[in-house]
């Protein structure tokens, strides 16, 4: 029975997640598309990124009081309710102020990636299923079926081409997807509703706030709002502008290409859970990471587009590497009973600073200094990259003491 418990939960939530990025998958390529197609500008772009994430940021906040007070599966069904509203409102607005408060308030997410009010409900469900010999692969599992979905989801942004073709407008056709959107949110909701409830004990009433492992948490917190500020320069949404406006890619184009870092990111994570149990997680994550940041920052000033795209490829096949293996070390260096605000207290500043950044790379989208944002992406990375080797190269989870 207790093998059934351990199992089922994770299955549902695998579910919901793969649901959830595909969602996330092509609203971060129409992001911009639907942006620009209202008249809006690159750095109107990157503002609306920035207050998606601030938004994400603060629910998050949010989030991490709460899941030691309620019951997680009832605030992963109202972040999947955030969801539908956020699909539902979207192409029914067109003024920009209204479009920036949907941003900050909805699950928006430009990134395509792991920043989200979902994620720490999702850790902290995952963690408290699966055993500490387990925890990588799971979390590896977990990220794997996400980036497969998200890849999916790529695929799934050439559809306002198709649309186009059978005599929709563009506008009509990217509002429908936020329609779609919606619809996805509904059915990560059903799957939502199938995790056990588990009941809110006495202990679970206490401050869900970090104790022992205080110092570790907000160390790793810092690293973090680093590595995040540094993302934020080339979330996927500003990505796919820098290709529209660099190479006019078409929206079909742009979809299959990433698909592709989709599937090579995808296919990474499994790569990483057993590169983790032979060199540790630290080192996973820190020498996949710098040989990426260096194929990003040579893309910036390649001169065709078929070297940029490999270079990009060769990003997208390391840079994710560190997902799962970041997660589970967080889970594995604090007590259980942390673990949800020790999700949340190292997501929220990757979210505030990852949210920082679009808005400063729109800037430079706008002054026609397109390379930087993706030169300084680079080099920021590979700063933290060479300072978690220097703070934890000596902080072993349970499984490699």
């Amino acid at each position: 029975m207790g093998q059934e418990r351990s199992v089922q939960p994770a299955t549902w939530l695998f579910a919901a997640r793969s649901l959830r990025d595909f969602g996330d998958g092509f609203v971060a390529i129409l992001l911009p598309v639907y942006l620009l197609a209202l008249g809006f500008s690159p750095l109107q772009v990157g503002v609306i990124a920035t207050a998606s994430l601030f938004g994400s940021a603060l629910l998050t906040i949010i989030i991490g009081f709460l899941g030691g007070h309620h019951d997680l599966r009832r605030l992963l069904l109202a972040a999947a309710g955030l969801m539908v509203a956020t699909g539902v409102t979207m192409p029914m607005i067109s003024d920009y102020a209204l479009l920036l408060a949907v941003a900050f308030v909805g699950t928006i997410n430009p990134s395509a990636g792991s920043v989200s009010i979902f994620v720490p409900l999702e850790h902290a469900v995952l963690a408290r299923e699966v055993t500490n010999a387990d925890r990588t692969r799971m979390f590896a599992r977990y990220s794997l079926v996400g980036a497969l979905a998200s890849a999916g989801g790529a695929l799934a942004a050439a559809l306002p081409d198709v649309m186009t073709r059978l005599g929709m407008t563009q506008l009509s056709s990217i509002r429908l997807m936020f329609v779609l959107y919606a619809l996805v949110g509904i059915l990560g909701g059903l799957l939502y509703a199938r995790i056990p409830p588990r009941p809110v004990t006495h202990e679970d009433h206490k401050p869900a706030a970090l104790g022992p492992s205080r110092a570790i948490v907000l160390k790793l917190a810092a690293l973090f709002s680093l590595d995040a500020f540094a993302g934020g320069f080339v979330v996927q949404s500003l990505l796919a502008l820098w290709l529209f406006e660099r190479f006019d890619l078409s929206l079909s184009e742009a979809g299959v290409f990433f698909f592709w870092t989709g599937v090579l990111s995808a296919f990474s994570f499994p790569v990483a859970a057993r590169l983790s149990k032979q060199i540790g997680l630290v080192n996973t994550m820190v020498f996949t990471h710098i040989p990426s940041s260096i194929a990003l920052g040579l893309a910036a000033f390649a001169p065709t587009l078929p070297l940029v795209l490999a270079l990009l490829l060769v990003r997208a096949a390391l840079s994710q590497m560190d997902v799962p293996t970041r997660s589970s070390y967080v889970m594995a260096v604090v007590t259980e009973a942390e673990r949800a605000a020790a999700a949340s207290f190292t997501s929220v500043p990757r979210s505030l600073a990852s949210a920082a950044s679009p808005a400063l790379a729109g800037a430079l989208f706008a002054a026609s200094y397109r390379a930087w944002p993706l030169v300084i992406c680079a080099g920021l990375k590979i700063i933290y990259d060479l300072l978690l080797l220097l703070q934890f190269r000596h902080l072993k989870p349970p499984e490699e003491s």
